[in-house]
């Protein structure tokens, strides 16, 4: 008797298993922990910083804002500094880098799965190296270090290098998986060169918020700049969640996944262009922050394994708690002095990321093939 397609695809000569999975008792336990983690770090991370406020008072200030006529909002246990520390500047930036952090490691999910190659994320295809050419001419324009234009001029910037890359990486009308690799790279470094020269050519006092942009922070946000990172995030979301089977046939390959009814060009092509759009939509609000999206996906892969159906949820509720903890120790480790964010994901994920090569799973990720 026949065995299914997915047996067969996981016996081929010299190739892993490309679905290899935990059972699915541990992989939704380690949902869940992330499930319940998330709304902790989000309470502790709006409960510390220069003005006091307990756990327990940044949980009561949040949900009084979200569902009114709590009693508490109104009876003087909690002040007014307390309030605007918590909803107004704490709670922002820590959902901002929440999305983030979720954006990323879905885009580097999506784009391992549909490019073949273990080190593709985000940044490769040069949209981050056109979001800041994009920011910093906005800067040394004179046009303003903050508020919503400098988003949407990243965000441009970012649509602007996505289109290069695709009509670079096009040939014969479909997208070449290792063209597109090198054309990101190549687009990224010039456009990098770009930034490093308005960067040197612009006047002292705007460098400083052109490295702190180019490096990753999440320190100005607000809540309307929530919403369309939360867009994006939920559109490319229910895109993977749609298209996750079609992303397992992938794994064993493009004939493969052409046999079983795929049509690879097309999902190759849609995936990449929301990735590009999803990480575009969040480094204009929050910079160049890396590591995110290489690193994220695959720890996922080594725990959840590789079915997307599992593994992209994991990824994502991942990506928020790491960003959100790599924010909180951002704006403490150093007080009064914030750190870059990408500088800490760097740290973080650098040697992190070696240790995982080291390790026996670093073959469930496609690091030894």
């Amino acid at each position: 008797m026949m065995q299914p397609n997915r047996r067969r695809s996981a016996e081929l000569p010299g190739r892993a298993d490309p679905l290899r999975t935990t059972p699915r008792t541990s992989s939704s336990l380690i949902t869940a922990v992330l499930v319940v983690a998330l709304p902790l770090v989000v309470v502790t991370s709006a409960s510390i910083g220069t003005i006091e406020v307990s756990f327990v008072e940044a949980a009561k200030i949040i949900i009084g804002h979200l569902v009114p006529g709590m009693p508490w909002m109104s009876d003087g246990s909690l002040t007014s500094v307390q309030d605007d520390a918590v909803w107004r500047f704490r709670l922002p930036r820590t959902l901002l880098a929440i999305l983030t952090g979720a954006a990323l490691a879905l885009a580097g999910s999506l784009m391992q799965a549909v490019v073949h190659n273990p080190l593709a994320e985000p940044y490769v295809l040069g949209v981050s190296a056109g979001a800041g050419v994009g920011a910093v001419s906005f800067i040394v324009l004179g046009l303003g270090v903050g508020g919503p234009g400098i988003s949407v001029a990243a965000f441009v910037g970012a649509l602007v290098a996505t289109a290069a890359v695709y009509m670079l990486a096009g040939k014969s009308g479909r997208i070449a998986p290792a063209r597109l690799i090198l054309a990101g790279v190549a687009l990224g470094s010039f456009l990098g060169a770009i930034t490093s020269y308005l960067t040197v050519s612009t006047d002292a006092q705007n460098v400083y918020s052109i490295m702190f942009f180019l490096l990753g922070s999440v320190s100005a946000a607000t809540m309307d700049q929530l919403v369309a990172p939360t867009v994006a995030l939920v559109v490319v979301g229910l895109l993977a969640a749609f298209r996750a089977r079609a992303l397992n046939a992938l794994l064993v390959g493009d004939e493969a996944a052409a046999s079983l009814g795929v049509d690879v060009d097309r999902l190759r092509r849609v995936v990449l262009v929301s990735a590009a759009l999803l990480t575009g939509a969040v480094v204009a609000v929050s910079g160049g922050i890396g590591f995110v999206g290489l690193v994220v996906p695959h720890v996922s892969r080594i725990v959840i394994g590789s079915d997307h159906r599992r593994m992209l949820p994991a990824a994502v509720l991942a990506g928020a708690v790491f960003l959100a903890l790599c924010d909180l120790a951002a704006r403490t480790v150093a007080q009064p002095t914030e750190v870059p964010l990408g500088v800490l994901t760097a740290i973080v994920g650098a040697p992190f990321f070696l240790w995982l090569l080291r390790r026996d799973g670093a073959d469930a990720v496609g690091l030894d093939r």
